[in-house]
């Protein structure tokens, strides 16, 4: 096997004892090393890339950073800087796994640039920030965060504890490659809600039937975030987006909202999709006593002792249909919208507490008004949407747009 090389990213400056330690680790266990200077002052050992050529990769000049001053200005810089050239070097063959260490800036800036890469490269950091919420490094990102229990302060025998563990778990992972399977069906990726559970368990087990292996998304926000990764770099044949839920959060504050961006991934890059309302009667809030005074007299639901739901009005319909309308519109490729005309969770069906068929409505009517036909097909479906009809409908829809988008590039894509 070839010599594994891992690119080790920090800054050199400030906590350049510490990279040197890990640097040493790693080629005493056989491998390579590029090592990646992306702090603002002179490195304490000579990088393979300097902080210049990163600040350049930002359009930025190191020496005008240094004479700012200004922490939160080279943090950003540098992160830029890092996000434009680590992907590049990975490109180009440089290496095969990354490797940081840090506290809050050096954790900001490295995973600015772990995020970057592509699902599966191997990737490790060792954090002060590494508990409590860590979504603003991991983001939708495979990175491994190490607590690093004391601060990246010194090499003594705690620290040399966790940042050896760190090195193996990253020599482990370029050393025992995943073995490729003999027999790689298409990926489809699929979102789902616990309220829109039976339609996606019915459709995993027509496309298997097809020969698809299917990717389900927790539509929890992260979920939502994953898929559209997983779609940009190029993993997934076709998109089965029953459970669009995550823009009820992102448009009416609740907790699980997966950003500004999302449906926007299978649209730009031109991959198949299927994309519906499923669950979009439904706010997320934490446990009942979390839910903003404001809302405390709308529609509640207690869907469990953690989660709290709030049923969406029908002008908060009509915008939500607006909005995944303006995302479809952007489609490059193959795309379907299909409306379940009888309902859109398990909770809005008759005798359910947020059954409401004038909300319903004018969700439907927004969506209907919004969606460019040349861009998009619209199919409504006389089922509820965990109706086994609707998830017949759909699963037809998306092999048919799949069959398509084949014969469209010459069977490329398989």
């Amino acid at each position: 096997m070839a010599q594994k090389t891992v690119a080790i990213l920090g800054t050199f400056d400030t906590k350049g004892e510490e990279f040197a330690f890990v640097k040493r680790l790693f080629e005493q266990r056989g491998i390579g090393t590029l090592t990646i200077h992306c702090g603002v002052y002179d490195p304490t050992f000579e990088p393979d890339v300097s902080n210049v050529q990163v600040a350049d990769a930002a359009g930025a000049d190191i020496d005008e950073i240094v004479s700012r001053g200004d922490r939160a200005l080279g943090t950003s810089t540098m992160a830029q800087g890092v996000k434009r050239l680590v992907p590049q070097l990975y490109a180009d063959g440089r290496f095969d796994g990354i490797f940081s260490m840090g506290g809050s800036g050096g954790t900001s800036i490295a995973t600015a640039a772990m995020q970057e890469l592509p699902v599966g490269v191997p990737k490790v950091m060792v954090s002060t920030m590494a508990s409590g919420d860590t979504t603003p490094y991991v983001g939708a990102a495979d990175i491994d965060m190490f607590p690093s229990i004391v601060d990246v302060s010194g090499v003594n025998s705690i620290s040399m504890t966790i940042f050896g563990n760190a090195v193996n778990a990253m020599v482990g992972m370029l050393s025992n490659e995943v073995p490729a399977e003999s027999d790689v069906r298409p990926l489809v990726a699929l979102t789902m809600f616990g309220v829109t559970t039976p339609c996606v368990t019915k459709a995993q087990e027509l496309l298997e039937e097809r020969g698809y292996e299917t990717l389900v998304f927790h539509a929890t926000g992260t979920g939502g975030k994953c898929m559209e990764a997983l779609v940009r770099g190029g993993f997934v044949r076709g998109v089965l987006d029953i459970t669009t839920t995550e823009w009820c959060d992102e448009l009416f504050g609740g907790v699980l909202a997966a950003g500004p961006h999302r449906n926007e991934a299978a649209a730009l890059c031109g991959v198949p999709a299927v994309v519906s309302v499923g669950a979009m009667d439904m706010v997320n809030f934490g446990p009942w006593d979390t839910v903003p005074e404001r809302n405390r007299d709308r529609n509640l639901y207690r869907h469990n002792p953690t989660v709290t739901l709030m049923r969406t009005t029908a002008d908060e319909n009509r915008q939500l249909g607006s909005k995944l309308a303006e995302k479809v519109n952007m489609s490059t490729g193959p795309c379907a919208v299909m409306l379940p005309l009888r309902g859109v969770s398990m909770i809005d069906a008759p005798g359910q507490p947020f059954y409401g068929p004038e909300e319903d409505a004018a969700l439907f009517d927004a969506v209907r008004e919004g969606v460019d036909r040349s861009r998009a097909e619209l199919v409504e479906v006389d089922a509820h949407v965990n109706d086994d009809a609707f998830a017949r409908a759909v699963v037809d829809k998306l092999c048919e747009l799949m069959a398509l988008d084949r014969s469209r590039d010459g069977g490329a894509r398989g």
